[in-house]
């Protein structure tokens, strides 16, 4: 069961370089923020795909000294670092998930949640289909091998009108890279370009910073993107312009790397604005702004900038305790809080304090640093959140707890106030966050905060939904 928000997955792929696969390993390191219970790469030659995944983070799965980057060497790859929205954190779930069938092999990266997947699975299954993961990426291989689908004449366009929900996909062929986007466009695909004219394709266009490229544009809703000898072709498999973008706010919020630039915007600017609106919104009568790093400390800039506040760094964050960090009570996740974020007691010792955050989901580890603030000596706290209460869960690839399990799904101000132990607390309105937006209003989902989806959803989508009875094939794994 979650406890915090969790991160979505990172995808990162390369056409024709020869050192493409050292450039991927540097494109994951980036986007290793996203996601660390796995991280693959799957590499071709042309010819044949190999692939290797692990467990861990990508330092640790492609260890110095392996000789993994090595034998994967070959001039086009994708690669995968994974945070589990659908199916366990377990070995058979990593990617880039390989197969093989009529047409050959494929290797498929995949950031988002399909929430029609167990309905899909289902069917297959019922066909005779066996599913070797729990994860609904595998899905879209077994639509892909299909007969019906594959004597298709564009049977990728065909597949992806099968599939519900948010995606973005690398499918790695033998001779091709495909990208894909869903008509939504719900989470960021990026295009960057190095000098030598390789095409890349990134979660994030932080990814190409590390390997000397740059952003060209970002994958269109519903569009495919081919990387090929050819260079780079384009093709939609929906009208463009029949659906309404729904882009996840929260990757500007949270998610993403503050270098990153999507939805139009740069993530550590975008965080500023909003820090400068809920100022507005939410004024403090304070001595000195500090952020909860490093998702808040953007916002809480722009939160000092307009109130004309001091800002200090009051918290600091150990980089070696990992975002996925999950304890399994009280005590321990009060340890936790201590060694992820300590306090400068200097900084906050007798002073009043306007605390700036990215979002609060449970709050016990948000309780857990406002208690450390006190014992550091914090005369006053005002916690301040960057974006409004979340009330409704997420199906599309945030990995938040259930409805219930939400701080606000069923508190008011004031009993969030004394959950917290703060002075006071304040959230930004749901118009101000949009207000801050490049895009228009209509163009973002927002049903976290006010529980209006943007694609319907008819069963909730549980994490866990495709483990039914396999779950015991996989207990020596996790060992």
């Amino acid at each position: 069961m979650a406890l915090e928000k969790k991160e979505n997955c990172g995808l990162f792929g390369i056409f024709g370089d020869p050192d493409a696969v050292q450039k991927t390993y540097f494109g994951l390191y980036s986007l290793q923020h996203r996601g660390q219970e796995s991280a693959g790469i799957a590499s071709s030659d042309g010819e044949s795909i190999r692939c290797h995944t692990g467990m861990g983070t990508v330092g640790r799965v492609f260890r110095s000294g392996s000789g993994l980057l090595e034998k994967l060497a070959n001039p086009m790859t994708i690669g995968h670092v994974r945070y589990s929205t659908t199916g366990s954190s377990i070995p058979i779930n990593n990617q880039p998930l390989l197969s093989e069938y009529s047409r050959g092999q494929v290797a498929v990266a995949h950031n988002g949640n399909l929430i029609n997947a167990q309905l899909l699975r289902d069917e297959y299954e019922a066909y005779g289909s066996i599913f070797k993961s729990t994860s609904d990426t595998e899905v879209i291989t077994h639509l892909l091998a299909k007969p019906t689908h594959v004597s298709n004449p564009d049977q990728l366009v065909h597949v992806l009108n099968h599939l519900q929900g948010a995606y973005c996909l690398l499918f790695l062929f033998a001779d091709r890279i495909e990208a894909a986007r869903d008509p939504y466009g719900i989470h960021p695909l990026c295009i960057g370009q190095t000098e030598k004219g390789t095409f890349i394709v990134a979660s994030e266009t932080c990814a190409f910073d590390a390997v000397g490229a740059k952003f060209v544009r970002e994958v269109e809703p519903g569009e495919i993107v081919t990387l090929d000898k050819n260079g780079l072709s384009s093709r939609f498999f929906i009208e463009p312009g029949t659906v309404t973008p729904a882009h996840c706010t929260f990757e500007l919020i949270y998610f993403a790397k503050q270098n990153s630039f999507f939805f139009g915007e740069n993530v550590h600017e975008f965080r500023k604005k909003l820090g400068r609106r809920l100022a507005i919104e939410q004024p403090a009568d304070a001595d000195l702004v500090i952020p909860i790093p490093d998702s808040g400390t953007s916002a809480a800039v722009g939160y000092a900038e307009q109130s004309k506040l001091p800002f200090d760094m009051g918290l600091v964050r150990s980089h070696y305790v990992g975002r996925t960090f999950i304890s399994p009570n009280q005590k321990l996740r009060e340890l936790e809080v201590k060694l992820k974020l300590a306090v400068v007691k200097e900084a906050v010792k007798g002073k009043r304090i306007v605390v700036v955050d990215d979002s609060i989901v449970r709050g016990t580890t948000t309780r857990g640093k406002i208690r450390a603030l006190r014992q550091g000596g914090a005369k006053e706290i005002h916690m301040r959140v960057s974006c409004p209460p979340l009330r409704y869960p997420c199906f599309y690839g945030v990995d938040f707890p259930t409805k219930e399990e939400l701080l606000a799904n069923n508190r008011n101000l004031e009993q969030i106030k004394e959950f917290l132990e703060v002075d006071s607390v304040g959230y930004m309105s749901l118009e101000g966050l949009l207000s801050c937006a490049s895009g228009a209003a209509e163009h973002y989902c927002t049903a976290c905060w006010n529980g209006k989806y943007k694609i319907p959803v008819d069963i909730a989508v549980n994490k866990f939904a495709m483990e039914h009875y396999q779950m015991h094939m996989f207990d020596d794994l996790d060992a």
